[in-house]
């Protein structure tokens, strides 16, 4: 029964994947590892946060002989889980995992309930709520500290949750919001400091020792005073930083445009386009360019021109050769057939354009 739901996930992600809606791909992807984890997901995903699939209408989707039944509607399923998270008090209950669980069963977890209650993603009633408690439980325990703090103070919440909120939360503020935290984690950029938890309607807060309270005041003040003193020798030791920026800048500002650019840039005055005699690469200058540049300095010009597109070439060839490798290796990695053709359907137009103008200057 669990396999079965996989797979039929695992193919609701592949329709995503086709239609150019890799975002929910992912979530169906993650769904089927929880379920019954297979190495057809676990490449698909590994191939999704490398980049191999871009961001298309998903409207001009004809289909492959799928249909919008092969779509997963999980309302019945998010329904129950959504009461089930607003009841609970448990920051692992949460994020549906074992108190023996380790940094990669947190993160996973959160992704997966994330992006399926994700406020851009889900209209539903009370899913904001529900996103932010899941950051909450997420923020406390990746963070090994405040874990193990959470661990040793428990999870039942006192009749006096008002005094009981001020005794265990008093020195916790957020640093950043649920929005932030989904930003960071799924662009790979997750901090490596203490995160805090955010306010919700009915998320509770894990009760902190409280230390110093009475030192607190006197210990702000000190801060204040450093923070003080320490403002004007910061200034200083900025001077020379900010003179080598505003010299930069002015010479930069001083300094005469390039004649040329591979591309269209209009900031620069280059809108009309021209090519190359010998390898016909183009380029665009300015309005005044044929009176300056005629004859050996047009030639000369070029030379440099036709240099700086074979660089710009080669590197695309790179590029390109580079990601069908990859895809190439997924594929016999987990004998997937359909990342087999995947990666044989890619085209390497840049490399077929190099060939041809190498063989132009060797005609030359």
């Amino acid at each position: 029964m669990e396999r079965r739901r996989a797979e039929k996930l695992l193919r609701a992600a592949r329709v995503y994947l086709q239609s150019g809606r890799p975002e929910e791909a992912l979530n169906c992807l993650y769904q089927a590892q929880t379920v019954y984890p297979t190495q057809n997901a676990e490449a698909l995903i590994k191939a999704i946060h490398r980049g191999h699939y871009a961001f298309r209408n998903p409207f001009s989707y004809s289909g492959n002989g799928y249909d919008n039944e092969d779509l997963p509607s999980h309302t019945e399923q998010q329904s129950d889980e959504m009461a089930h998270i607003q009841q609970c008090h448990d920051y692992y209950q949460i994020l549906g995992i074992s108190r023996d669980c380790d940094e990669n069963d947190i993160k996973r977890a959160y992704r997966r309930l994330a992006l399926r209650y994700h406020p851009d993603k889900n209209n539903t009633p009370g899913a904001a709520e529900v996103f932010k408690a899941i950051a909450n439980a997420f923020a406390v325990l990746s963070d090994p500290k405040n874990r193990q703090r959470y661990d040793e103070c428990g999870v039942e919440v006192p009749p006096n949750k008002q005094a009981w909120h001020s005794r265990c939360h008093q020195d916790m503020e957020a640093d950043v919001t649920p929005e932030e935290l989904f930003d960071m984690l799924f662009s790979g950029q997750f901090p490596r400091r203490n995160v805090h938890m955010f306010s919700s309607g009915f998320s509770h807060v894990p009760p902190y020792r409280q230390r110093h309270q009475n030192e607190r005041p006197r210990k702000v003040e000190k801060e204040e005073e450093t923070r003080s003193q320490n403002t004007y020798s910061a200034v200083l030791q900025l001077l020379p930083v900010l003179l080598l920026v505003m010299v930069s800048v002015v010479a930069q500002m001083m300094s005469p445009s390039p004649p040329y650019s591979l591309l269209h840039k209009p900031s620069l005055g280059h809108v009309i386009g021209r090519e190359t005699r010998n390898l016909q690469a183009p380029y665009f200058v300015s309005k005044n360019f044929e009176k300056d540049y005629q004859g050996a300095s047009l030639q000369d010009l070029e030379k440099l021109v036709e240099r700086d597109f074979m660089h710009l070439i080669q590197a695309n060839c790179w590029k390109e050769k580079q990601q069908k490798l990859e895809l190439s290796n997924l594929a016999q990695l987990y004998r997937d057939e359909w990342l087999k053709q995947k990666a044989e359907s890619l085209q390497l137009d840049s490399c077929r354009q190099l060939s041809k103008l190498i063989g132009l200057q060797e005609g030359v």
